[in-house]
């Protein structure tokens, strides 16, 4: 892997990952010395981090771009103009068979009272292919590509939840819902149940990231 790839890589998924707070300074020095590359790798990354919003530039300091509970409504609201419409179209487009699997594993999910820490990384991986079989369904390059660089920025949003076990059993169910709909060819019920997703994963989120927001003295 060159350089500069490996800095995009480690600084990128450290980002997401919350192992690089929102508001932390990304000295190039400082971040060179870290990664073990030099300082124009490092520049390039976060000349490319910035391009994806998840790096802020001010003036001469870079540092990790803050997500408060405004930029979470924002992020919220842009996510159901998208994924509504996606959830329609998939439902006039959806290849039958992937979606007749996907409802057999969110099933198995969705009857748990919990999703526990052995099966956190497998349900992020089966929404994860509910994802992509979402945006092959959709077919239409200018929504999926939206909706790709949507996605960079909720990895950090669902971060904040995955210690919620609960939360993730409740958030299988929804997605059985919506794959049902989809399945069935119901395009208003697919619309309807992605929408009631998203409040309730907006509400869990907005609950999680104000513990984590500093209190005024």
């Amino acid at each position: 892997m060159k350089a500069g790839e490996r800095a995009y890589t480690v600084l990128r998924d450290d980002i997401l990952n919350w192992r690089l707070a929102p508001g932390t300074p990304l000295a190039e020095i400082e971040q060179a010395e870290r990664i073990g590359v030099s300082r124009t790798p490092v520049r390039e990354a976060l000349a490319r981090l910035i391009a994806e919003g998840l790096v802020e530039s001010r003036g001469r300091v870079d540092s990790v771009a803050a997500f408060s509970t405004d930029h979470l409504v924002e992020l919220f609201e842009f996510r159901e103009a998208l994924e509504t419409q996606a959830a329609r179209l998939a439902a006039r487009r959806r290849d039958p068979e992937v979606f007749r699997s996907l409802r057999d594993e969110f099933q198995l999910a969705a009857a748990k009272s919990s999703v526990d820490e052995s099966e956190r990384d497998a349900f992020y991986a089966l929404v994860a292919r509910f994802d992509a079989a979402v945006d092959r369904s959709v077919d239409n390059r200018y929504l999926t590509n939206a909706l790709t660089g949507l996605r960079t920025h909720l990895v950090r949003a669902r971060r904040l939840s995955r210690d919620n076990p609960e939360r993730l059993a409740r958030a299988a169910a929804e997605h059985l819902l919506i794959t049902e709909a989809i399945l069935a060819q119901d395009e208003t019920l697919a619309v309807q149940a992605t929408a009631v997703h998203l409040h309730s994963s907006l509400v869990n989120v907005m609950a999680t990231l104000r513990q984590t927001e500093p209190q005024p003295a």
